[in-house]
């Protein structure tokens, strides 16, 4: 069974910055593409960022410069800092994990945390 289990969010001043983290179970985790995403009070889910692999990333144009994605594939977790935090980045943060199994691909999620920038 696969599991995935994010850190607490949090409350942080804008500026601030949080790091949330995701580790996977029942999966393996170094051949899966991961990712993080969002979705703010009234709107759609968004990508947030992706790592396909061991050494690539994709960003949000919103986050680019500020957001990094990493992973740690002995510990089956990703991560996701995030630094000069603003109000619009308040959001619930949901972690992906994109497994495939010959050609047939499998999505799974975390549970979502809670992420409040304040003004």
């Amino acid at each position: 069974q696969v599991r995935l289990v994010e850190s607490e969010g949090g409350l942080v001043q804008a500026g601030g910055s949080l790091r949330l983290s995701c580790v996977a179970s029942g999966i393996i985790f170094s051949r899966s593409a991961v990712g993080w995403y969002r979705r703010a009070p009234g709107k759609e889910r968004e990508l947030v960022a992706t790592m396909p692999d061991d050494k690539g990333t994709n960003y949000a144009d919103s986050v680019k410069g500020r957001f990094t994605i990493s992973r740690d594939n002995p510990k089956n977790t990703v991560y996701l800092q995030m630094n000069s935090l603003k109000p619009e980045d308040t959001a619930v943060y949901y972690c992906n994990v994109l497994s495939s199994v010959g050609n047939i691909k499998y999505t799974y999620w975390g549970q979502g945390t809670q992420v409040t920038v304040s003004s």
